[in-house]
């Protein structure tokens, strides 16, 4: 009896916890709810998949007008809960909160929990799908409150590849239902899903029934959704042979390139490449070229910049049987104009892709056409577009050859070298070490070495961090004699400076260089710096004189560590100032454990 009581007793306590969830889920704090709903697989589990079915999912149906946060956790939830009321037989029961979360007013809660629902269906076999889910479909499409129809958009995919075909009827009227109906953002939900909704529908039915509803879409009187047929003319395009496209879709798509509204051609614009690839090499050649002409000499900025940053993609899709001749006479105009455009954008776009074109177009050509355009935006007074050509021109090394490349280019790098804009300053110094290894040491001393060392004194401290950087990666292409005989004395004088930034600097180019010089460099020439730095009157780089010991003591001999590193640190843990004592302190334990 005795033990039988204290069995009931351990269920009561191991339950008490998911009572107390279950309490909380009807709790006014908000957070608490929100920290239930977040547990719920955990009170699934405890109640077992029977008392989630009939208990639990009936109480958050009823539950099921709370704040936005809570709506949105218990609509994420229920997507993973087919395992919890006992696998996909019972996936049905998670229909009516999942229904019901889906008419709210709030669009990320109903986007969730159709999201859910497309979780749960896949989950159901072709009958139940018919019995349970598609009632459920149609319920929405009927819904008074626009919300249940917009949401009813996001299901007829996952329904329709599996029921009868009178079903399928059903659903092709009722989503022709939906892309007519009087409320725009029916009409914009719909017309977001009409592509995916294509990919389903058999071939016959998609000529019949859905490029009608495409056109009318394409047509409509709203642009927001103009722009969203824009993305379903993809879809459909993939889907239908080429003298099918010409004749449904080519249409529709012209009008959208010279639409009223520039989200729209924006939307073609963004869309273009995708577009291509869909209507293949002819009816590129035909149409295509011309609308991207077009869209390149838009009146709208947006319009421009999205349509230049699809030129070298767009030239690289191109037959290339044609492809020079169609990149030269029809493109490369375009191209030119917008060097000049008065946007920084449309500029900016344009300077990031610019230099892709000069594989497709080959050597002439690039010297020709494009090093003036790069020299033009090299010298842009828009610091972004000068930094998005700098960070592209390794596109142009394989192409015109690095003499060609020092001899055109190299006079507006050096210039932009010194920047007024550190970022600027920055991305060449990141692609520094790629020029010097293929430019060689001759020309790397004669040109840019001294940028390099300017760099190391510069007033902006990620631009010094960048510049040790660079000098290691220029040792390491270079090598260590070449260091020693070119960089290495003239870094380390700088131990020497009145600004103490700059003797720290120093430090830090000993730290960067410790890992590619070796052993004897660093006991010949960099100890006895760092012992000069040690009595620094400024604690900073006392106590980066500290770290660098540390860093460099794996790289020396027991013999050199007791000789040099150990009495400067010793001298420094006795140092008057406290972060100068911890850090040689550190350095001290952590050469002893090495």
């Amino acid at each position: 009896m005795a033990a039988s009581a204290s069995g009931d007793k351990a269920a009561d306590d191991s339950l008490y916890p998911i009572a107390v969830l279950i309490d909380e889920l009807k709790n006014e704090d908000i957070q608490l709810r929100l920290n239930s709903i977040k547990k719920l697989s955990t009170i699934a589990l405890a109640l077992g998949e029977e008392r989630t079915r009939t208990e639990l999912l009936p109480f958050l149906t009823e539950s099921i007008y709370d704040e936005d946060e809570v709506l949105l956790a218990l609509a994420e939830q229920l997507g993973n809960f087919i395992p919890l009321v006992g696998g996909p037989e019972y996936a049905m029961y998670l229909i009516p909160p999942l229904e019901s979360l889906a008419t709210v007013e709030e669009t990320v809660v109903r986007e969730k929990a159709v999201d859910s629902l497309r979780t749960v269906a896949g989950q159901h076999s072709a009958q139940d799908l018919e019995v349970h889910l598609v009632p459920t479909l149609q319920r929405l499409v009927s819904g008074d409150w626009f919300t249940s129809r917009t949401s009813a958009c996001g299901l007829f995919s996952v329904c329709y590849p599996r029921v009868s075909a009178a079903v399928k009827a059903e659903l092709r009227n009722n989503f022709r239902t939906l892309c007519q109906d009087e409320t725009p953002m029916v009409r914009r939900a719909a017309a977001g899903k009409l592509g995916e909704f294509a990919k389903v529908v058999e071939i016959e039915y998609l000529k019949s029934d859905l490029i009608t509803m495409f056109v009318q879409m394409a047509q409509d009187e709203q642009d927001s959704v103009r722009l969203l047929a824009v993305e379903a003319c993809v879809s459909i395009a993939q889907l239908l042979p080429q003298d099918e496209v010409e004749l449904n879709v080519m249409p529709t798509l012209r009008q959208c390139v010279n639409d009223n509204s520039w989200r729209v051609r924006y939307m073609v614009a963004e869309k273009l490449t995708e577009l291509q690839k869909a209507v293949g090499q002819e009816i590129t050649k035909n149409d295509l070229v011309s609308a991207f002409q077009f869209l390149l000499k838009d009146s709208e900025a947006e319009v421009r910049a999205s349509a230049a940053t699809k030129v070298t993609e767009f030239c690289s899709n191109l037959d290339k049987a044609c492809q020079e001749q169609i990149i030269m006479t029809s493109i490369l105009p375009c191209v030119k104009e917008l060097v000049a455009d008065p946007n920084q954008h449309v500029k900016s776009a344009l300077a990031s892709v610019i230099m892709g074109l000069s594989p497709i177009v080959g050597r002439n050509n690039t010297i020709e056409h494009l090093l003036p355009l790069f020299l033009v935006q090299l010298k842009d007074e828009w610091p972004e577009v000068r930094l998005n050509i700098i960070s592209t021109l390794d596109c142009i090394n394989d192409v015109i050859g690095i003499q060609q490349l020092s001899q055109s280019l190299l006079p507006a790098i050096v210039e932009l070298a010194e920047d007024t804009k550190w970022r600027v300053r920055l991305a060449i110094i990141e692609y520094m070490p790629l020029l010097a290894g293929q430019l060689g040491q001759e020309f790397f001393n004669q040109k840019l070495r001294d940028l390099c060392f300017n760099w190391l004194n510069d007033h902006v401290y990620a631009i010094r961090e960048a510049a040790t950087l660079n000098m290691k990666k220029i040792v390491q292409t270079f090598g260590t004699q070449w260091a020693e005989t070119n960089i290495i004395n003239q870094i380390l004088v700088m131990y020497k400076n009145s600004n103490y930034l700059h003797r720290m600097t120093c430090l830090f180019c000993i730290n960067a260089l410790a890992d590619v010089c070796g052993a004897d460099i660093i006991e010949r020439l960099f100890l006895p710096t760092i012992k000069v730095l040690s009595t620094d009157p400024v604690a900073n780089v006392r106590f980066n004189v500290a770290k660098t010991l540390q860093k460099l003591s794996p790289f020396l001999d027991q013999a050199a560590i007791d000789e040099h590193v150990k009495p400067i640190l010793e001298k420094l843990n006795t140092d008057t100032d406290v972060d100068v004592k911890y850090f040689a302190s550190e350095a001290m334990v952590g050469i002893a454990a090495a």
